[in-house]
């Protein structure tokens, strides 16, 4: 009933954004703010209602069904995707909060399309069918392109949608053949049943693969990752938190759910070739970040470098890696999404985004350069915080699986420095150039819970590694590497 409770809220929320007339701009905005607060609420008694003693499903929906045979609407969660959706539900309510002073285009369909998302990325996180999963997969799709189509800053702004668009559903076609295949040779699409069929090696391989297309232009990897730069830069302020917060947890998820689920010995297969392919897109993301003047830019390409590290620790073939490429994904979570808006108060201000701009902020804004420099530092794995916990671990369980992996992974914290110093110092430090005024309210409510967030995962990390133990250590792919 709980589960459901979500849905229906969200539910309510959409077709009662749809009846409220657009002039109402308040109204909506409170009701919407109102709808993904008492979410996150109701979320929250999923987590403190959670048994991490088992591996088994919770709160499990049976009740929705389609009139084909093995193919039902189940819905669930275990401790792998209970982090996931209670991320994704204090996202949307921080973003209505960053959009409230918003007024470019149509503010009902923007707000429609927030409430829309939210809700299909609950579903994904939730759905326990391998059919519904891809059509909630690729529904993402459709309110984040209208948001950056529609709502984005530049002209470029169409462009960065399509690349967005197309590249993420080109990929998943790929993985629509090999859903297909599977119902065609099991008769199901249920992911309980499908977790204890054994495919054969060579069936595992082509279809790791058709899913790999699928999940690795989400996360995103090299060569697919173009995208994300471009819809980042195009997009707005809460466009980019959710992308980055979010959307590219499901490559993550898709890939520790179903690719690591179903096909282990595939896994194995391919370990080298995932690692590699991480560890390029570790080095060539923190180089590219070096030189970019463009503030959104920039943080767009240290996501493809920490996304890039939890591939490595995915992988790793250990326990204790996976758990830790689950923690960095929730870490990157919060910090990526309060560098994305910070720079979205730097841009309220005074419009452009470029770095140059900006410089002696410490003089006029000092709460929020206190604020930059946390996240700064947690960015670069300050221990204490959330992303120290993370990225040490997953060095950890790198090394173990292949020191060379490790050693270059090992490059992105120094990299890493580099760029994240480098950007502070800039817009923290030298010449007063612009003149504006501290934080608001509004904006110090909406990075408090991030902030504090970021602490209590990197000072109690035991917390969530009790919840999520069971549901790892149960995957089939780590039992056969033990």
């Amino acid at each position: 009933m709980l589960l459901n409770s979500l849905f229906l809220l969200l539910i309510i929320g959409v077709f009662g954004l749809i009846i409220i007339p657009a002039e109402h701009r308040l109204f909506l905005r409170q009701f919407s703010l109102s709808i993904t607060t008492l979410v996150f609420i109701l979320s929250l008694f999923l987590w403190l209602g959670f048994d991490h003693s088992t591996s088994k499903f919770q709160f499990v929906v049976n009740n929705l069904w389609l009139p084909i045979s093995n193919i039902n609407l189940v819905l669930g969660i275990d401790g792998i995707s209970l982090f996931f959706l209670l991320l994704t539900t204090l996202i949307f309510p921080l973003c209505l909060l960053a959009s409230w002073t918003f007024e470019k285009g149509n503010l009902k369909i923007y707000l429609i399309s927030f409430l829309s998302m939210e809700l299909v990325l609950l579903l994904v996180f939730t759905s326990l069918d391998l059919l519904f999963f891809y059509i909630f997969f690729e529904a993402v799709l459709i309110p984040m392109f209208l948001v950056i189509g529609i709502y984005g800053s530049r002209q470029r702004k169409i462009r960065a949608a399509y690349m967005f668009f197309l590249y993420t559903l080109l990929g998943s076609l790929f993985m629509l053949i090999g859903v297909v295949y599977i119902y065609l040779s099991v008769g199901s699409t249920n992911y309980e049943i499908l977790s204890i069929i054994k495919f054969s090696n060579y069936n595992q391989r082509w279809l790791w693969l058709a899913f790999f297309a699928s999940f690795a232009s989400k996360v995103p990897m090299l060569p697919v990752h173009i995208w994300l730069p471009e819809a980042h830069v195009e997009a707005p302020t809460a466009g980019s938190v959710i992308l980055a917060g979010i959307l590219l947890k499901l490559g993550s998820y898709g890939f520790l759910r179903f690719s690591l689920g179903l096909f282990p010995q595939a896994c194995i297969y391919f370990t080298p070739f995932v690692f590699s392919l991480s560890v390029l897109g570790i080095v060539y993301a923190s180089l590219t970040a070096i030189r970019q003047t463009d503030l959104k830019r920039l943080i767009a390409y240290t996501s493809v470098a920490h996304m890039n590290l939890v591939m490595i620790g995915l992988f790793s073939g250990t326990v204790i890696g996976v758990e830790a490429a689950i923690l960095q994904s929730l870490s990157h979570g919060f910090v990526s999404s309060s560098l994305f808006l910070i720079i979205g108060v730097l841009y309220d201000r005074w419009h452009t985004r470029g770095v140059n701009y900006y410089g002696g902020l410490t003089h006029t804004m000092p709460i929020f350069i206190i604020i930059f420099l946390f996240f700064t530092m947690a960015n670069l794995g300050l221990p204490g915080t959330s992303s120290f916990v993370g990225e040490f671990l997953l060095l950890v369980s790198a090394f173990d699986a292949n020191t060379t992996a490790c050693f270059f992974a090992s490059t992105s914290m120094i990299l890493g420095g580099v760029y994240s110093l480098w950007l502070f110092n800039r817009i923290a430090y030298g010449n007063i150039k612009l003149v504006g005024c501290d934080l608001n309210y509004r904006e110090f409510v909406i990075f408090l819970p991030l902030l504090l967030g970021t602490v209590f995962m990197g000072l109690y990390p035991n917390i969530f590694f009790s919840v999520m133990h069971a549901s790892v250590s149960n995957l089939v792919w780590v039992e056969s590497w033990l």
